[in-house]
């Protein structure tokens, strides 16, 4: 169903954002990495309580709701799939920044996570990871290497997807519950999205 031109109604209790898809299909030239003392670690196999904690800290400001709800053994299912590469970046030995890659689909690559706390945005540090993802994802023989993002994300996350190499080639709407009135979330989460109880 295709929404008209204009306002669309969304039932209190809900959120809406505009999620933005984009793709490289080549591996783009090679960025350097600011100045920082990064590194990135393999999460080997990721655990479910090490996984919650760092999806947290990067992602709560953001809204990331998807995995907050699901059980021990679904998380671990999805995270420690065979095809799913969790790694952390990290930062004075401490774990402060999140990539998930997704290569389940034969020639392609899902880049699921991708982010730094707030204490490191700003400073480099996700380019540093972004560099990183680019070098995994397009060592494996792959045609494609897709992202997601939405309107709950920093406002500069699709700029600087296009000035990775991504290109936006589709747009939806996303309606969800707001996992913040039913307790899934901390009620002062995102505080950027109004909560419309």
């Amino acid at each position: 169903m295709l929404l008209p031109d204009g306002y669309s109604d969304i039932p209190a209790g809900k959120i809406a954002a505009v999620v933005t898809h984009l793709e490289m299909t080549a591996s783009p030239p090679r960025r350097d990495d600011p100045p920082g003392a990064w590194r990135l670690r393999k999460a080997d196999p990721p655990t479910p309580d090490w996984y919650r904690d760092l999806y947290r800290r990067v992602g709560e400001e953001w809204l990331w709701f998807t995995r907050v709800g699901l059980s021990d053994a679904d998380l671990a299912a999805r995270i420690q799939a065979p095809d799913v590469e969790a790694y952390a970046l990290v930062v004075d030995g401490h774990d402060e920044g999140l990539l998930e890659l997704d290569f389940s689909e034969a020639g392609q690559c899902e880049l699921l996570y991708f982010g730094v706390t707030a204490r490191l945005i700003g400073t480099g540090a996700a380019r540093f990871l972004m560099n990183r993802a680019l070098d995994i994802a397009w060592s494996r023989d792959i045609s494609r290497l897709s992202v997601h993002t939405c309107t709950f994300d920093h406002p500069a996350a699709v700029a600087f997807y296009q000035r990775s190499g991504f290109r936006a080639f589709r747009r939806q709407i996303e309606v969800a519950d707001d996992p913040r009135l039913d307790g899934t979330m901390p009620r002062d989460a995102a505080g950027h999205v109004p909560m419309i109880e």
